[in-house]
């Protein structure tokens, strides 16, 4: 599923240039993605587009600058783990994410595995919560999402 998001990303710019969804089934056929992996990664995108609007219609008071502090449950530790837990608090420290938008970004990521879930796929689903919204990373956060700590080189997203 991760391969066909970052795939979607690079290929194109906004979800809105996609495809229609039949048409965009057949091209990532084509390009050798397997049905399930395809079908999972729509659906998720479909899901994505469904608990943005409903986070904003639910919690439109909530901003850039809410001051509240987000405890996560066991279940979302456990699957999240303390490395993305701290990511993302990364991310909303430092103005990359607003709380809305950290809200989809844990819902997301449950609704994509049942387990522990690498840095790596949780980065991915920052970029697509974002893409999805039109907006880009700006470079700071680019460079959190690509670049390779250890190897200090930039990092190919697949």
């Amino acid at each position: 599923m991760f391969d066909v998001l970052v795939y979607l990303y690079e290929t194109y710019y906004r979800p809105d240039a996609c495809p229609d969804p039949e048409a965009l089934v057949k091209k990532l056929s084509a390009i050798g993605f397997e049905d399930e992996e395809i079908n999972k990664a729509l659906g998720w995108l479909t899901d994505l587009d469904k608990t943005a609007t409903d986070f904003s219609h639910r919690y439109p008071e909530q901003t850039a600058f809410s001051f509240g502090m987000r405890f996560y449950a066991q279940q979302e530790l456990e699957i999240l783990g303390t490395a993305a837990v701290g990511f993302i608090q990364f991310l909303e420290s430092a103005k990359l994410l607003d709380p809305i938008q950290r809200e989809i970004v844990i819902e997301r990521a449950l609704a994509a595995s049942d387990r522990r879930l690498s840095l790596d796929k949780l980065k991915v689903i920052v970029l697509m919560v974002l893409w999805s919204q039109g907006k880009e990373p700006d470079g700071l956060m680019f460079d959190e999402l690509f670049w390779d700590n250890e190897n200090t080189e930039a990092r190919l997203l697949h």
